[in-house]
Order: structure tokens, then C-alpha cells, then sequence
């Protein structure tokens, strides 16, 4: 269902406030400055997609800040990716400054203050999730917040994928089925995490290229055998002829250790498949052992530690129709650049 937020109608005297108080309510606590007069009509349509929430957004020229005073008032686990299609924008955060023009996307990370220019009449689309549902690390955000990509007519296959996937998507927002709706939306936030993971391995000069293409041929080969518990450092590096020791070298690429790693793609799949709704749904435990893990308890306390409630918890809110649950990582879920591995199996 269709939200329309819409400030045509309101009093000239009553439009900033409505508006203040419409985009915060749609994204997270923001400041709006408006330029000195009457400010010009707004409008907001937004649709929930699954984990993702999809906003046009169309008004006149503005300025947009996250302080860090309004992230301590919340939010701070949200990101949000802007597609320009008219007009143009001026992002700043972490030192980076970056304009938008039509065809053009930046994300936003409102964990971190940043400021947002509008100096013209515009219409973007706003995509906006919790950082959670996209299993993207915290090092490979850094490198997509606050970096402008060139969705049309640009020269990166990947962004250009990203941006179509994304308009094609926000066309049908309001005639989908929830549980298609579940299911795009998620396969949308996967092609984010690709795009996150290719300018990663882009701006990681110390890697030299062979050994980053063999750090790939392994995270594949990983993903194709998650559902194996026996799976482990001493198997993975036997399977590509390679010493265990190199093998987590290669990880430190990464910024985690090769268990780590495994751990956290288990836990993907497994909350995917937790959330996905069909008339014979397995129990926490099956889905837990299909994909390896070996203890049902330690999956629940590993689920926990990264997503913060329990899987069942998750299954149960994800099937209520809250499949924009926004599970906040805690601080057990982050990852230490450079931890040295123990060289063990994968207890998990």
C-alpha cells in the first residue's frame, strides 16, 4: 500500500513544519532548512518492500543534515540510497563531498553525520534499510558512502546494473504481491553488497591480483559448501592447494578471520530462509543444520549476537508481515580487522 505524504494542500505558514516532520517520519530524525519565503509543495510516495522501504520524494530547494545530536536520537542502523532524477544534490559525510546529477546514486549511512545541499526543484528516489539486512561489513560501507555512481551511461557494469534493478523496481512498487515484493527487494540489497565487495577489492592496493582472484575462487567455493559442516580452514586451503596459513593471509584482505567469514554467510542464509513464508516451513533447528551448523543452541546464540533477537523471534516477526524487521547489530557482530586465527576448525 501506497503512503503519499503531500504538503499541497497544507497552509503556506504550516508547509515547513509538515515537511520537517514528513521526512523525518519517512527516513530517520533530520533537519530541514528551507530557503527564506513560502516554501513550494512536496510530495512523498513511499511502499515497504520487504526489508527495503522505496520513497519518491519531489519538492523545491533545501538543505538536509544528520547531526550527531539526531542520531542519538535514532536511526543510526539506517542507510539509504538516492537515485537523482532531476535536479541535483550535494552529499558530504566523512570528508567526502560528491555531486548527483539525473542518472547518478549515492548512499548515506545515518550513523555518521552528513549534510545533503539541494539548491533546485528535484525528484529522487530513496532507498532506505536497516544495515543489517544487506550483510555488508562495515569497512566495505565506508567505501560506498558518500561516492557517486553513475547509473546511466557510465562505464561500471555493476552500477549501471544496480541503478537499473533499482528504477525498474521502485515502477512496480505499488502493484507487487508482498511476498514478491519480499523476495525483489532482497535481491536487490544483494547486488548493493556486490557492488560494496567490487570497489572494496578495488581500493585494496596491497593485494596483489592473483591473490585476489584465488581470495574469490574461495569465497565461492565457501558458498557452495555451507551446508557442509566439516567445513574448515584445513579443507578449504587442501581444496585450492594452498597452506592453511596463506589461506587466512588472504582473509586479512577482508578485515576478518576465515571462520568469521563462514559464520556470517551461514547466518544470512539462515535468516533468509527463517523469514521466507511457505506452507510447509522447516523448524529453526532444520534450517540451522542445513546450513552447517552443528548446535541449534549455538545458532541461536551466534543468530543473537549478530541480528540481536532470537531466530525465532525473527521467523515470528517475519511472518506476521514484518518483513522490514529492523534487527540492530550488536557489538558482538563486529568484525576486527587483522584478528589472528586460531587455525581450528569452524566450530559453528
Amino acid at each position: 500500500m501506497s503512503v503519499v505524504l503531500d504538503t499541497t494542500e497544507v497552509p503556506s505558514a504550516d508547509r515547513a513544519e509538515y515537511w520537517h516532520e514528513a521526512v523525518s517520519r519517512t527516513f530517520v530524525p533530520l533537519d530541514v532548512s528551507l530557503p527564506d519565503g513560502v516554501p513550494g509543495p512536496g510530495t512523498i510516495t513511499s511502499h515497504r518492500l520487504g526489508d527495503l522501504q522505496v520513497a519518491l520524494v519531489e519538492a523545491g530547494p533545501q538543505r538536509v543534515e544528520r547531526s550527531a545530536a539526531l542520531i542519538a536520537r535514532g536511526g543510526e542502523d539506517h542507510l539509504t540510497l538516492a537515485l537523482q532524477h532531476r535536479g541535483t544534490a550535494r552529499l558530504v559525510q566523512d570528508g567526502h563531498r560528491v555531486e548527483l546529477r539525473p542518472g547518478t546514486f549515492a548512499v548515506s549511512d545515518a550513523g555518521r553525520p552528513f549534510a545533503k545541499d539541494l539548491p533546485d526543484a528535484f525528484a529522487f528516489t530513496a532507498f532506505h534499510w536497516p544495515r543489517s539486512a544487506a550483510g555488508v561489513r562495515e569497512e566495505d560501507l565506508r567505501v560506498l558512502t558518500a561516492t557517486a555512481f553513475q547509473g546511466t551511461g557510465g562505464t561500471d557494469d555493476t552500477a549501471r546494473l544496480v541503478a537499473g534493478y533499482l528504477e525498474c523496481l521502485s515502477r512496480s512498487a505499488g502493484s507487487m504481491e508482498p511476498h514478491v515484493a519480499s523476495w525483489l527487494a532482497t535481491t536487490a540489497l544483494d547486488l548493493l553488497a556486490v557492488l560494496a565487495q567490487e570497489r572494496r577489492g578495488r581500493f585494496v592496493p596491497e593485494a596483489p591480483e592473483a591473490a585476489l582472484a584465488t581470495l574469490a575462487r574461495v569465497k565461492d567455493h565457501v558458498l557452495r559448501h555451507l551446508g557442509d559442516p566439516d567445513l574448515s580452514p584445513e579443507s578449504i586451503a587442501a581444496a585450492h592447494h594452498v597452506s592453511v596459513r596463506y589461506l587466512h593471509k588472504l582473509f586479512r584482505f577482508e578485515g576478518v578471520t576465515v571462520a568469521r567469514w563462514i559464520q556470517l554467510r551461514r547466518l544470512d542464509v539462515c535468516r533468509r530462509d527463517l523469514a521466507r513464508r511457505s506452507a510447509d516451513r522447516p523448524t529453526v533447528a532444520a534450517v540451522a543444520g542445513r546450513w552447517g551448523f552443528v548446535s541449534a543452541s549455538h545458532f541461536s546464540r551466534a543468530f543473537r549476537a549478530v541480528y540481536g533477537i532470537s531466530p525465532r523471534e525473527w521467523r515470528a516477526r517475519a511472518g506476521a508481515g514484518a518483513g522490514a524487521v529492523a534487527v540492530r547489530p550488536s557489538a558482538a557482530a563486529h568484525l576486527v580487522p587483522g584478528a589472528e586465527p586460531s587455525g581450528q576448525g569452524v566450530a559453528v
